[in-house]
């Protein structure tokens, strides 16, 4: 029996997952909290702990031993800057503020404007792009770029520490703002608008296949790890398309496909993933914390939330909750209020929570009209991730509104799941479609919409009360 350890970086703990690869049956796991950014801001976080928070992850998991393939994937947006040393040069940046938006826009003015961008990189850069955070800190910061030795990604820094070699995948890569979907390369050029002065070729880790391991530490072989985007699409077996609605910290909406998808617009962003296809996504508002705003602004209790939209019918009554718009969510519409109507004299606390629901998903929604406008193949499976899998709310307003099936993965935590399975298909040279079969990932529950739901007409609703 062959044993993988699956990593998960996330925004304030760190979690690994030991599982057998005959059947991908967990066998133990562990957690440890570290440091992150808050949603909408940028934070400077010492990347070594990243590293602990991976030991004592494993420490809580009784040290996961007998561990023969490992995996890491994280959070994309972050950039480590290492000297030609190897040391850092600074804390790792994490996250992304409205500041940071001045240089995004720059760096789009000056490469040539949004269709010069989409034809470089397949999307338009904005704050999580490493490309924006390295703009940013070449006007702040510039005594930096005389001294750089390589530009990481947290996962990239994580498995560099454990294999002392410089490289990524493609999925992860495809998140940076500086490297080509269509010609499956990095883009120093882009680069050079940052700053013209840099050898770029050289600070840029190397690309490997999703087969291709990044090597061994102790005899354990070490995927090329990805980000959490790709990863979670290998925990739920994602197949071409196939179409997930993803509920985090952010709120993204995205297809597997098997080629580019280049949409003109810039609304939806040509990602790669970890197996040698495409994930075209559609970014919206930064969920999480629209929700825990606006519950708190109406006096609601998150924990109840699922309890008192269900008690309400569809369409809650006639309230309709639109969520703000905040400058850096990547939405690509501007910042703007959010707004409560249809408040009356029968409106209960159920009503408000059904709303809430309602013009979140429909925010999402409109993300899924972006993917069919840009031509995107949304005919397989929708799937449900991150929080809005383990909500009974969200799955059944996704359901109505979209009228569609929704289907919810019955394996917690995708993004961890997902690194094993990368990690068991380099162990083993198979693709990772094969031990996604082989674990069953295609088994989940499925959330039948309600016939009775003028999904269409509500969704029309809800664009008109705006």
């Amino acid at each position: 029996m062959a044993l993988v350890l699956g990593v998960e970086m996330s925004a304030l703990s760190t979690k690994v997952a030991l599982r057998d690869t005959d059947d991908g049956r967990l066998l133990v796991a562990g957690q440890a909290a570290h440091d992150g950014a808050r949603p909408g801001h940028r934070e400077d976080v010492d990347p070594r702990r990243w590293w602990q928070a991976i030991v004592d992850a494993r420490r809580d998991a009784g040290g996961a031993l007998g561990v023969n393939a490992l995996a890491v994937a994280a959070q994309s947006d972050g950039l480590v800057l290492l000297d030609r040393d190897g040391g850092l040069l600074r804390p790792a940046l994490l996250g992304g503020d409205a500041a940071m938006q001045v240089d995004a826009e720059w760096l789009m003015r000056d490469l040539g404007g949004p269709s010069t961008w989409v034809g470089a990189c397949g999307a338009l850069p904005d704050p999580t792009h490493a490309v924006v955070k390295l703009a940013h800190l070449r006007y702040h910061e510039p005594d930096l770029f005389g001294q750089l030795g390589m530009v990481l990604l947290p996962h990239d820094y994580l498995t560099h520490r454990m294999v002392r070699r410089f490289v990524t995948d493609r999925g992860d890569a495809s998140t940076t703002g500086y490297w080509s979907p269509r010609e499956n390369r990095w883009r120093p050029d882009v680069l050079r608008v940052v700053d013209d002065s840099v050898d770029w070729g050289r600070c840029l880790p190397e690309v490997l296949g999703p087969l291709e391991p990044a090597g061994d530490r102790e005899g354990v072989v070490v995927a090329p790890g990805t980000g959490s985007q790709q990863a979670a699409a290998l925990g739920v077996g994602m197949r071409p398309g196939d179409v997930a609605l993803a509920l985090d910290r952010s709120g993204i909406c995205f297809a597997a496909r098997e080629r580019l998808t280049e949409d003109p617009t810039g609304r939806v962003a040509d990602r790669a993933d970890a197996t040698g296809r495409f994930l075209p996504t559609v970014r919206t508002l930064r969920v999480r914390n629209v929700m825990e705003v606006l519950a708190q602004q109406v006096g609601l209790d998150l924990d109840f939330l699922d309890q008192r939209a269900l008690s309400a019918p569809p369409g809650a009554g006639g309230v309709r909750c639109h969520p703000y718009r905040e400058l850096d969510d990547a939405s690509g519409r501007p910042p703007g209020p959010g707004a409560l109507t249809g408040l009356g004299p029968d409106v209960g606390p159920e009503h408000v929570a059904r709303a809430l629901v309602e013009g979140v998903v429909c925010e999402l929604l409109n993300a899924l009209d972006a993917l069919d406008a840009a031509g995107v193949p949304k005919g397989g499976r929708l799937w449900v991730m991150g929080s809005a899998a383990r909500s009974a709310a969200f799955g059944r307003v996704i359901a109505d509104l979209a009228q569609r099936p929704v289907s919810v993965p019955r394996q917690a935590d995708a993004v961890c799941l997902g690194a094993a399975i990368q990690a068991a298909a380099v162990l083993h040279g198979v693709a990772p479609d094969a031990v996604a079969d082989a674990w069953g990932l295609g088994a989940a529950r499925e959330i039948e919409p309600d016939p009775r739901v003028d999904g269409a007409t509500l969704r029309a609703d809800y664009a008109r009360s705006r």
